[in-house]
């Protein structure tokens, strides 16, 4: 027994030994190698010296190398995935005001009114119980099948609309999903009348942010099987999005576009989508003209499935300019309570959403939040080797191994988390609803932003005067001996 002991505690020993040892020589040729690597970076000339990548990294960014170095390599367009890098929209440059004594801070236990009806003068408004909405991720032309249903099951448990995007309509999908917003694109699989029996809202899509307003062929090989059967498309045809509808010759014709949906749908609320550009007041009056009940704005840091760094870099209003000029047109034209108004690019936090909300927002499109949201602790299965992209695309290499049941729960607890941080902010302003947030609720931390936005600069002072706001007698505390 005494021998069997020793031996336990002796080989116990041995093996911290060896431990140690292996830790003290990895120690001593970790350090050998970095201190070689640090000698030839401070001592080698400049044109033979690997740290002059740093200052044209500074100059051009990685991912432009990157994408330099692929057009090098293609010879082709390339197509970068959810968007530009580009943070255009300074939200951070708008901050609220906290309520105090004026006014008055909300009890943390208070209800908050965050639902949200898009549409509400329509025959059948679309009524949400949440101002955040899914953004369109089409099924074939960008997502896998799994995706779309974890989507439509995370949605529907959050209270909020799921978006079918440029792709096929799945009637699984449709079976999850308590509120669906079809989208109405340029594609021929758009004009199939069971689709529209679906919708509980119609987005006519004349453009996005991260591709403007240009068409697209996703080549045979891409929309095989499913999506192929789903767009009735011949074998080894292309599918294609022209740029325009054949329906719109000019703008006038949107309005028979809108009536010809209405019809279809029995009275849903039906709207348009568009990226916005130097003439985005011209094209609301367009959609007024033609009687829409909701208009989504898709500002120019909006993302996509994938799309040229062209468009997504050098095309398009920045958000937050493309939001506070629409509101102010809505209002000119007094159609303000009317149209409901969606935005949506480049929006990734509550208090972002929170911020677009009081410049005029009604409701918030999340989409490459959302998706991160999704895949979570799913993107173990993909790096380092391949990007988590590989595990959502419809043509995804690790798709299979996509959980819809994990990422559906992880985006309701994702909207959850998101919806109840905006709740505090509200409370924090002293409200109890959204709806009651205004662009004075916000400061503007320099005079761009205030210009842009409306807001009033935060370096200058509130109001002059000093009035009670209203307490009814002394209500100053006695000290208690």
């Amino acid at each position: 027994m005494h021998a069997f002991v020793w031996s336990f505690f002796g080989t116990i020993a041995a093996l911290a030994v060896g431990a140690a040892v292996v830790v003290f020589s990895a120690r001593t040729v970790l350090r050998r190698v970095v201190g070689r690597a640090v000698r030839r970076v401070v001592t080698d000339p400049y044109k033979e010296n690997v740290a002059e990548m740093l200052p044209a990294f500074l100059r051009m960014p990685p991912h432009l190398a990157i994408e330099n170095s692929l057009r090098a390599e293609t010879g082709t367009l390339i197509e970068r995935p959810f968007g530009s890098a580009l943070r255009l929209s300074p939200w951070q440059r708008l901050v609220f005001s906290p309520a105090q004594l004026h006014p008055m801070p909300i009890d943390p236990t208070t209800p908050v009114d965050v639902s949200l009806t898009v549409g509400p003068y329509a025959r059948r408004p679309l009524r949400l119980d949440i101002p955040i909405l899914l953004g369109a991720m089409g099924f074939g032309v960008g997502v896998s099948e799994k995706l779309r249903l974890a989507l439509a099951k995370g949605a529907s448990a959050a209270g909020t609309a799921v978006n079918t995007g440029q792709g096929p309509l799945l009637p699984e999908e449709r079976a999850l999903a308590r509120k669906m917003i079809v989208q109405f694109h340029t594609g021929h699989w758009a004009r199939f009348s069971e689709t529209f029996r679906f919708a509980d809202a119609v987005e006519i899509r004349l453009g996005q942010g991260a591709s403007a307003g240009v068409g697209v062929v996703l080549p045979a090989e891409s929309i095989e099987g499913t999506a192929r059967e789903r767009m009735r498309l011949p074998a080894g045809q292309p599918a294609v999005l022209p740029s325009r509808f054949p329906e719109l010759t000019c703008p006038e014709d949107l309005a028979h576009l809108v009536e010809y949906i209405r019809r279809q749908t029995d009275g849903v609320p039906v709207g348009v989508k568009c990226c916005a550009g130097r003439f985005l007041e011209r094209d609301l009056d367009a959609a007024l003209a033609a009687d829409v009940d909701f208009i989504c704005l898709d500002g120019a840091e909006g993302g996509a499935k994938a799309a040229v760094p062209v468009l997504q870099d050098d095309f398009g209003l920045p958000t937050m300019y493309a939001l506070c000029r629409a509101v102010r047109h809505l209002a000119r034209r007094g159609k303000r309570d009317g149209v409901t108004l969606l935005v949506g690019g480049g929006l990734f936090t509550p208090g972002e959403c929170l911020k677009a909300i009081a410049l005029g927002a009604d409701g918030v499109y999340l989409g490459t939040a959302a998706l991160w949201a999704m895949t979570h602790v799913q993107v173990a299965k993909a790096v380092p080797f391949e990007p988590p992209t590989q595990l959502v695309y419809y043509n995804g290499k690790l798709n299979d191994q996509f959980d819809v049941e994990r990422a559906a729960e992880h985006l309701r607890k994702f909207f959850a988390s998101f919806v109840e941080e905006m709740k505090v902010g509200v409370r924090a302003l002293g409200k109890t609803s959204l709806r009651d947030l205004s662009p004075d609720d916000l400061m503007a931390l320099d005079e761009q932003t205030a210009r842009i936005t409306g807001v009033r600069p935060a370096y200058g002072g509130g109001d002059s005067d000093a009035e009670s706001s209203g307490c009814l007698g002394n209500t100053v505390p006695r000290l208690v001996n």
